[in-house]
């Protein structure tokens, strides 16, 4: 019985990020997102009242995942060269995954800011690790840098490659999905190496 619940509201929450995907929170109607998930509208209502509950319950899943993946990375990485490797290999494998997040979170990010503020402020996440990791460094390694900066231009760098799919796969490789994926499996190390380069000082 558990299970059957547990597959229920997988499917459910899976049928609605697809609905609020294409038409939005607002647009979406709770009778499309039932037949999205094949089961019919009461069912759907037993298990989530309304859509606000419902859309909290798809950006919650959303979201943590890249919350977590962040936490995790900070509880992994020894020093700044390894959350660098861990944030960037990280961050992209998520996406990699999961393709809709990236498009989801800035969706909601531009309606709703407070909300995704609210979700930054309550889970955890401790600005202040990578400072640390930052001024544990000898400065004879980095060069002098805004670490906020920085994993802006990492979180960044990660993300547009997946907003912008339809311009770099359909104009850049004119629609060559081979292409497409063999850029996005090389993306990572250039990062990687883009940002190393960027801070660390060359012997």
């Amino acid at each position: 019985m558990v299970k059957k619940t547990e597959n229920t509201e997988e499917k459910i929450i899976t049928a609605a990020r697809e609905v609020f995907l294409r038409k939005g929170k607002d647009g979406a109607r709770m009778q499309e997102i039932a037949d999205e998930a094949g089961i019919n509208k009461s069912l759907l209502h037993y298990y989530f009242r309304s859509k606000e509950k419902l859309f909290d319950g798809v950006f919650t899943e959303t979201f943590r995942s890249l919350i977590n993946l962040i936490n995790n990375v900070f509880s992994t990485s020894n020093n700044l060269d390894s959350f660098i490797e861990n944030l960037v290999i990280g961050y992209t494998s998520v996406l990699v995954e999961k393709p809709y997040t990236a498009n989801f979170v800035l969706h909601e990010l531009s309606r709703n800011p407070q909300r995704v503020v609210d979700h930054m402020s309550s889970s955890g996440f401790d600005k202040q690790r990578l400072i640390s990791f930052v001024t544990a460094e000898d400065e004879t390694t980095v060069r002098p840098f805004n670490p906020i900066q920085i994993i802006v231009d990492i979180i960044s760098m990660c993300v547009f490659p997946f907003v912008a799919k339809p311009i770099i796969k359909g104009f850049v490789f004119e629609d060559d999905v081979k292409e497409y994926n063999t850029f996005i499996d090389q993306r990572s190390q250039h990062i990687i190496e883009f940002v190393k380069t960027a801070i660390f000082i060359q012997k």
